[in-house]
């Protein structure tokens, strides 16, 4: 865009073109510049490091075992895996659905009807602690 001035003391009507486009060279010029530094300075920027790791281990990984679920229906039944079991016996029957050995390390999950009452949920949860079972995950289901 360019806009016709005229020039002082031009009496004979002579106009002058304004000139109002950026000049972009100096800008060409600089980048020009800055990606030739980049390209030398990029290869000198990578740096290995030594490491010394350990050999690999021939070792087999167990599969993961099932997952075991204990189940306080709203009747105040407790079910492990599709099992009844009772409050008195819910911390050996969990240990042998779990494979015996270690069972007390194993993670195990816990999962309620919607109606069941709070202490009957509470009284499983407190019946598993007090024998030493801390690993517990607590199951959602959503309603429909």
């Amino acid at each position: 865009m360019g806009s016709k001035l005229s020039t002082p003391g031009a009496s004979n009507g002579a106009t002058v073109q304004q000139n109002s486009d950026i000049n972009v060279t100096p800008f060409v010029d600089i980048m020009l510049v800055l990606l030739i530094i980049f390209m030398v300075s990029a290869p000198l920027a990578t740096v290995s490091i030594n490491l010394d790791l350990p050999p690999p281990s021939h070792h087999t990984i167990a599969p993961p075992r099932e997952p075991v679920f204990i189940t306080v229906q709203e009747n105040g039944a407790v079910f492990i895996g599709d099992r009844p079991t009772t409050m008195q016996t819910l911390p050996a029957d969990t240990c042998a659905a779990l494979g015996g050995g270690d069972c007390r390390n194993e993670r195990l999950f816990v999962r309620a009807q919607p109606s069941v009452r709070y202490d009957q949920f509470m009284g499983v949860m407190n019946t598993l602690q007090a024998n030493g079972f801390f690993k517990v995950g607590l199951i959602n289901e959503d309603i429909e």
